[in-house]
């Protein structure tokens, strides 16, 4: 790989512990890594991208996704329903995907966050109709060129045994298992700079059984790999959880094993002031979904409240069926709105919701080695042209949050350029929409 140097950027957003601002600088990247960052460096024969007139920062992270669900964006019966109404309206469209399905709908997906400045994604992929399997996924995030955090996900409990899944979405918890084990062996990589790390990922407490819950937290532990769910989502999940179980989410959690550094809950809506002590306390880390608990009307996650406990927090877009984009800098900027709304103008800065995007994000999927612009961190950088129209007039041209681009001029991941002047250079986007497009109307003529 030749070294690339990013010559002469107006703003440097580090991202370190300090949150440095630099000025002025340009940024060598040597073998995936980030080898120095100062005024005027000369490397011989390094590709020089000139990136005057622009703020760079960590590329994003997105801690929480369901990417096969951009087939399924606006379907008319799930607009304005309820979570619980909401699945029950896509489960049976859910039920026709197969292998193509997951791997376009993945394609764009990652195209689209990659666009919106996203260099590491996890997903939670938690059905698979008609041999469909977590690979799918994986091999559309190796073509599109982003640092993937997959999860296997599983439902197994279907609406015959009480569950809210439809019984031909459920799988056999022993064969989930089996598959969980597959997949890591597969494609886990807990090396330094690791392009897939792989997760396991019951879907929620209200489809799957406890029995599964505990087994993969000791799974996952005995594996080495980080476990995640859906938790406290909104007033429905509450209610399910103190009939079923009798106890709150968190305590349910913790109950099963699923507290602990190597964890992290989707949501989180509804958690009360003992389970964000917990979460704290326990290091459990918190993918915020502000866009699709809005379009959802799930609740404001009291994220003021869980940071200032000192609880990880990262964003996440979640699935496009739930959100209808997935635009990360957007749910940064979501994340400082609602915390404003809810606690007052000084409840959150620009820049703290971006550094929730980047350096919180990264350490929420347990990524040391990514979210700052430091020396020997990975080379992930997003470059946003502070020079066009949504700058215009800003006095801050680092507040990006607040008056600044949503689409990256140019990304890099592990120092390779995936995004220039604003287009994808790793895979065609016409040909991934057209096919997208033609796959959403065969499923909807289906119906």
């Amino acid at each position: 790989m030749v070294d690339t140097v990013l010559r002469g950027a107006e703003v440097v957003l580090t991202m370190d512990d300090a949150r440095s601002r630099i000025t002025g600088v340009d940024v060598h990247i040597a073998g995936g890594v980030i080898a120095a960052i100062g005024p005027d460096l000369q490397v011989a024969g390094a590709e020089t991208v000139n990136v005057a007139g622009c703020v760079l920062t960590p590329g994003l992270v997105n801690t929480h996704h369901h990417l096969y669900q951009t087939l399924t964006r606006a379907v008319p019966g799930g607009q304005d329903a309820l979570l619980f109404g909401w699945l029950q309206t896509l489960y049976p469209i859910w039920s026709r995907f197969g292998p193509e399905e997951m791997f376009v709908s993945a394609q764009v997906g990652l195209v689209e966050l990659a666009l919106s400045g996203c260099t590491m994604t996890s997903d939670h992929l938690y059905l698979y109709p008609n041999g469909s399997r977590l690979d799918d996924t994986i091999a559309a995030a190796a073509d599109v060129g982003l640092r993937f955090h997959p999860t296997r996900g599983a439902m197994s409990i279907g609406e015959s045994d009480g569950g809210l899944p439809p019984d031909a979405l459920v799988e056999k918890e022993a064969a989930i298992l089996e598959d969980c084990i597959r997949v890591i062996d597969a494609f886990h990589d807990a090396r330094e700079g690791a392009m897939v790390r792989v997760g396991v990922a019951p879907c929620s407490p209200f489809s799957v059984s406890r029995d599964l819950m505990r087994d993969a937290a000791i799974l996952a532990r005995d594996k080495g790999v980080m476990l995640h769910t859906h938790l406290a989502e909104n007033d429905e999940d509450i209610a399910y959880s103190l009939e079923k179980f009798g106890c709150r989410p968190g305590q349910y959690a913790e109950d099963l094993g699923w507290t602990g550094d190597d964890v992290w809950h989707a949501h989180c809506v509804k958690l009360d002031g003992q389970e964000i002590d917990l979460f704290a306390k326990s290091g459990t880390g918190v993918a915020h979904c502000p866009c699709s608990n809005c379009r959802l009307g799930s609740g404001i996650a009291p994220v003021r409240q869980m940071r200032d406990a000192g609880v990880k927090v990262g964003l996440g877009v979640d699935g496009s069926a739930s959100n209808d984009i997935g635009n990360l800098m957007g749910e940064a900027r979501q994340t400082m709105l609602l915390q404003r709304v809810q606690n007052g103008a000084d409840a959150m800065s620009a820049d703290e919701a971006l550094w929730i995007a980047t350096r919180g994000g990264a350490q929420v999927l347990g990524r040391d080695d990514c979210g700052q612009i430091a020396v020997g961190k990975r080379a992930d950088i997003a470059i946003w042209d502070a020079c066009g129209i949504e700058s215009a007039g800003s006095w801050d041209p680092a507040a990006l949050v607040l008056a600044g681009p949503s689409k990256v001029r140019d990304l890099f991941v592990e120092g390779r350029r995936i995004v220039a002047s604003g287009q994808m250079v790793t895979i065609d986007t016409g040909a991934v929409i057209a096919r997208q497009n033609t796959l959403a109307k065969r499923l909807w003529e289906r119906m």
